[in-house]
């Protein structure tokens, strides 16, 4: 599952931030620098820097980047590092992340529905921040009895769950924020 992520490029990413006059640090004089965009893709959750063809781009916008002709980005020049964000694109992360988890709220649905255990004592649902064994077990015992259907009925059915889709926004932020982690659930490496 890794390796096939890894392999697929982001179609469509979220901006993030506008630079109009690229980086503040650039030593190059003003006139030579180039418009900076730095965007998150919507797949999986890669943080990019975009050269937009013109300044008509928001932030917070869905935009295409995928092969072909593209309608507001001129090309794709790199992957970034959390590290390499903005203080702007910093701050509108979670909000597009949050937004992003509950468009695909099948898909982590279905993740608390069929995760399973990596090592003999490690299983995915741990790698939520917040969920630990006791927890765990109570998600592996109601998904048995019936799968889940929603955030909604996985907060109704554990009572000490109340945001599932705020645990998914948590992990995402984390492999995001170190690079280091061993096991990358939502984001490629």
């Amino acid at each position: 599952m890794k390796t096939e992520r890894a392999e697929k490029k982001e179609v469509n990413a979220v901006i993030l931030d506008v630079l109009p006059k690229g980086y503040p640090d650039d030593p190059r004089p003003i006139y030579k620098r180039e418009p900076v965009v730095q965007a998150m893709g919507v797949e999986q959750f890669k943080l990019l820097e975009l050269i937009p063809k013109s300044l008509n781009v928001e932030i917070g916008e869905l935009i295409y980047i995928g092969s072909g002709e593209r309608e507001k980005i001129e090309r794709v020049k790199r992957r970034i590092g959390y590290h390499e964000l903005t203080n702007g694109a910093l701050s509108e992360l979670p909000f597009v992340i949050e937004k992003i988890v509950k468009q695909r709220e099948s898909e982590y649905v279905e993740f608390y529905n069929k995760s399973i255990s990596i090592t003999p004592k490690l299983h995915m649902l741990h790698l939520l921040p917040g969920i630990g064994k006791k927890l765990m077990w109570e998600i592996i015992e109601a998904r048995e009895k019936k799968p889940f259907e929603s955030f909604a009925d996985i907060s109704a059915r554990i009572k000490s769950l109340p945001h599932p889709e705020k645990m998914i926004l948590n992990r995402i932020l984390e492999e995001l924020q170190d690079q280091t982690v061993k096991y990358h659930l939502f984001t490629s490496r």
